[in-house]
């Protein structure tokens, strides 16, 4: 039976979606213009992918919780959703230790040589 916990969640991960989609685009100017500058920092290239992995894992999140609010789910539908599920769960979890490893080093402001030295080239 679905209650109201069920369509609560429904209703709270599709805000999360919705936010998480509006910081991305809201951003993505940004990176884009420190990639093609070669000053692209680890910290903020991992930010992004902990940004795009959340919301990746929204959209599944939302996936599952409506397809089983409205009765749609089937044991092979649960199985794809819980495979893309655990492929987002690897890049928000990769992006986390990132993260977590540059702030215990207090490393915010590593480069990415490989980017810069692309541009490099480019400029020869």
């Amino acid at each position: 039976m679905i209650d109201w916990i069920d369509w609560g969640t429904l209703i709270l991960y599709t805000i999360a979606l919705g936010c998480a989609t509006y910081v991305i685009a809201a951003h993505i100017g940004y990176y884009i213009k420190q990639f093609k500058m070669g000053h692209a920092y680890l910290f903020v290239m991992a930010m992004f992918f902990f940004l795009v992995s959340y919301d990746i894992k929204m959209l599944v999140a939302v996936w599952m919780r409506a397809s089983e609010v409205f009765g749609m789910r089937t044991y092979d539908l649960e199985r794809v959703q819980r495979v893309v599920w655990m492929i987002s769960q690897i890049g928000t979890s990769s992006a986390l230790i990132i993260l977590a490893w540059l702030s215990r080093r207090k490393a915010f402001n590593l480069r990415l040589r490989w980017i810069e030295k692309l541009h490099e080239k480019d400029d020869v």
